[in-house]
């Protein structure tokens, strides 16, 4: 009896809007362009004017409002747990662990990239308790035990990239439970929304200088476009028992 082989799909980067790498090539020459003028000294006084505004105008209920609705860009607690529950969930009802590599990716891309940029550019925060025109320089020395992770801002590209997953796997759950064609107005709120809200209080808060805020925009629609490409259900993978190789993320999709 000859023996029967599967025929993989090969596999290809997903579509993604705007298509085609040149808007990924412009994102990543902003995260660069504003990097090197802020460590030319450019664009200081802007983000030290807006920390002068958002310190003269935080009174206590607006800061514990701004405070709650920054929640929605907490990666570890927050954000983390939501995805992989979801992908547990999408799992469950596909019998796939290919769920599960959604919020593997997105971890992967926040904690690898992010992160040493951070510590790269040894920035203090805007609440830094040092002269002005010292915290808000990039790669500075800083004192020890000075927070020196400000830029880009964490909380902003994580909601980015995590929110991109959470989408996904809403949409992969919404085709387990008959409803593939969800209105495409529900997508773009989980990844808009909370995104906006979160680089909008994280600068309000002083937790994060204004361009914080915009390189964590240029470089989490960076990663999220990548995390958006990656075609899930097509990753080569071994053989798994039960056949938990099989599709689960995308289902039938191009």
């Amino acid at each position: 009896m000859r023996e029967t082989t599967t025929v993989r799909r090969p596999v290809r980067p997903r579509p993604v809007n705007p298509a085609g790498w040149w808007f990924d090539g412009l994102l990543l020459a902003a995260v660069a362009a504003l990097t090197t003028a802020l460590a030319a000294d450019q664009l200081l006084d802007l983000d030290l004017a807006v920390r002068s505004w958002v310190n003269a105008h935080r009174p206590e209920p607006a800061y514990w409002v701004a405070r709650i609705l920054n929640s929605l860009g907490q990666g570890g607690w927050f954000l983390m747990p939501i995805t992989f529950g979801l992908g547990a969930v999408v799992a469950y009802r596909t019998r796939s662990v290919r769920p599960l590599l959604v919020g593997v990716g997105a971890f992967v891309l926040t904690s690898f990239v992010i992160g040493p940029v951070k510590l790269w550019t040894d920035r203090a925060a805007p609440s830094s308790t040092l002269p002005p025109e010292e915290s808000v320089r990039l790669f500075a020395t800083l004192p020890p035990g000075e927070f020196d992770m400000s830029y880009p801002s964490g909380h902003v590209a994580n909601s980015i990239v995590w929110y991109a997953a959470i989408a996904v796997l809403v949409a992969a759950l919404l085709r387990t439970l008959g409803r593939p064609d969800a209105p495409p107005g529900l997508y773009r709120v989980i990844r808009v929304g909370p995104p906006a809200i979160v680089f909008c209080t994280t600068t309000y808060l002083g937790w994060h200088w204004i361009t914080d805020s915009i390189a964590g925009l240029f470089l989490g629609l960076l990663l999220g476009r990548l995390l958006d490409r990656v075609p899930w259900d097509d990753l080569p993978l071994p053989r798994l028992p039960g056949g938990a190789d099989r599709r689960g993320v995308h289902g039938g999709d191009a």
